[in-house]
């Protein structure tokens, strides 16, 4: 069977406010490159993934072309869009802009450990399913809070997964939901999993990612992955 088309619609548009700095989160640098340049880097070296549209603040686009595309030389990145006001917006935004019957790959561009083995095993799933978000089994005991912040109950753990991205979706089915999440005016959706989920009725499958594939998202997170990629160099 022969492998279809597929996009990722990486996700740079956030604030980043909880990182505390002035620079959004995704332009802090790593290792000497920005938190997003690792991210598109594996993007762009899989074999998965065959073209990237970058998903970016207001007025970025420029910077972005070319402190990240050109300097970095990322010739998989087809296209720079604008995002939204919130993420799902973002989203919709970038998955405006492709055109095939494949499957796109969404992911956080604050993600930068994502990895070849994840994307696989996202891509197998997807083939299967048609739908799949990559996660990890909770470590820890999870409480569900009452609205006075009292347990009102304990989930089985054994069921309990940490979504991570990507989420990988058959194109049509994703705009589909999409699209009716626009016009419903609904405006819970804290994933594209729960987008599928809601509008479509569509089950989800949950495939393995990997207890690295962290987000960066305060300032313990750069400490978490600086370790990261000091082990990553030492490997």
């Amino acid at each position: 069977m022969s492998k279809k088309p597929c996009t990722a619609v990486v996700l740079s548009a956030g604030q980043g406010r909880r990182m505390g700095t002035s620079v959004q989160k995704q332009y802090i640098q790593l290792d000497g490159k920005e938190i997003i340049c690792h991210t598109l880097e594996t993007f762009q070296q899989s074999s998965v993934i065959d073209d990237i549209v970058l998903v970016v603040g207001k007025n970025q686009e420029e910077y972005c072309q070319k402190e990240l595309v050109e300097k970095y030389h990322f010739t998989k990145v087809q296209k720079i869009v604008v995002g939204g006001e919130e993420r799902y917006h973002s989203v919709f935004n970038g998955l405006r802009e492709i055109t095939h019957q494949g499957y796109v790959f969404i992911h956080d561009g604050a993600r930068p450990f994502v990895s070849e083995e994840i994307m696989q095993r996202a891509y197998d799933a997807v083939c299967r399913f048609g739908a799949c978000v990559v996660g990890m089994p909770v470590k820890d005991t999870v409480k569900i809070a009452d609205k006075e912040t009292f347990i009102s109950e304990t989930p089985n753990r054994s069921f309990v997964w940490q979504v991570q991205t990507p989420q990988v979706f058959q194109i049509d089915m994703v705009k589909e939901a999409y699209e009716k999440m626009m016009k419903s005016g609904y405006t819970q959706a804290t994933d594209d999993a729960m987008v599928v989920e809601k509008m479509l009725g569509k089950k989800v499958k949950l495939v393995e990612g990997s207890y690295e594939n962290i987000k960066i998202t305060t300032p313990e997170d750069l400490d978490i992955a600086k370790i990261f990629l000091m082990r990553k160099h030492h490997d």
